[in-house]
């Protein structure tokens, strides 16, 4: 997969067994750390903000 040009580096440390599981997904996966972890980070995102929405809505008919 070629890589978009409006990338931006993100470093973080996690635990190593976390480390170990991504690697183990991305072989059976046959995809890089950095689309295993965009994808995940999508999905948590979309859910977040989906969540945050509804909260939103349920104030919002309380008043």
């Amino acid at each position: 997969m070629v890589r978009q040009k409006n990338d931006t580096y993100l470093n973080v440390c996690i635990e190593t067994s976390i480390y170990e599981r991504l690697e183990v997904m991305c072989e059976d996966a046959g995809q890089s750390k950095t689309v295993a972890v965009e994808r995940a980070l999508t999905l948590y995102l979309d859910e977040y903000e989906e969540k945050q929405r509804k909260l939103r809505e349920l104030e919002t008919k309380a008043e």
